[in-house]
């Protein structure tokens, strides 16, 4: 398999009353399909910038974001998104949530179909019994996990994840860092996450990539080698302890390369 998401020589500012704020410079970065990609950074140094290219929210002021092959130009339906916030409407129920993308992707599907899959993804996070309960019946982490049913349930190419588990109690986060897991080796996707937490970078990526700079840049991308197959007891294994010293060292390092911005 080749790579799915190519960045460019991407370059990219947002406007200001005080003039053009530099962000991105340059960058250009590689993620096979198939991947799980992890990006972290000093607060603010571009990431969630990146994400906004590569599901073609934003358009780089120059360079290229491709995708499958394609440069991005335009929002795609073949990219899912998740955030801190599970965003759920207040007013559908949780089963109503989940369809909602494939109401808007795929009109013509059958509703049998649709609760169907809704359903079947819904049983793989755990909340089979609440599909017909509204988002505030429901905890921080079940809305969570909603929220992960409701990004992948018309099967995206991409999962673009920004923080989605920051927002959650410790206990919560990596009981979904194991679901997530779970998700892509039953819902096989190419995902990139955003996170501060080198803990779950590690525990959920195939490679690493920190963010640098203002402008920011790939200062350092590390391949996670760990098993495929691993278990939070994965985190406590001297490989796993001599990556987190390697992140925590470059993010050292980016930090002392400059402030941050978006």
């Amino acid at each position: 398999m080749g790579d799915l998401i190519e960045i460019k020589g991407v370059t990219h500012a947002y406007r200001t009353q005080a003039g053009p704020l530099p962000v991105l410079r340059d960058l250009t970065l590689a993620i096979p399909e198939g991947e799980f990609a992890a990006v972290v950074g000093p607060s603010g140094c571009g990431k969630s910038t990146l994400t906004r290219l590569i599901a073609g929210l934003m358009k780089p002021d120059r360079g290229e974001v491709w995708l499958h092959g394609q440069i991005v130009r335009s929002p795609r339906k073949t990219v899912g998104m998740a955030f801190q916030n599970p965003v759920l409407l207040e007013w559908r129920t949780i089963l109503q949530n989940v369809i909602l993308p494939l109401e808007i992707v795929a009109p013509s599907m059958p509703r049998a179909k649709r609760v169907a899959r809704a359903e079947e993804l819904l049983a793989l996070v755990g909340l089979t019994g609440f599909e017909g309960k509204r988002p505030s019946e429901l905890s921080g982490g079940m809305r969570q996990r909603a929220s992960l049913c409701r990004a992948i349930v018309h099967k995206p190419q991409v999962l673009i994840m920004d923080e989605p588990f920051g927002a959650l109690d410790a206990f919560t986060r990596e009981d979904l860092w194991q679901t997530m897991r779970e998700l892509r080796r039953q819902e096989p996707f190419t995902a990139v996450l955003i996170t501060h937490d080198l803990r779950e970078s590690v525990f959920l990526g195939d490679q690493v990539i920190v963010l640098s700079g203002r402008p920011a840049t790939a200062q350092h991308v590390m391949r996670v080698d760990l098993p495929a197959d691993r278990t939070l007891d994965a985190l406590y294994t001297p490989g796993a302890a001599a990556m987190l010293h390697t992140l925590r060292e470059q993010i050292s390092i980016a930090q002392g390369r400059g402030g941050a911005v978006h």
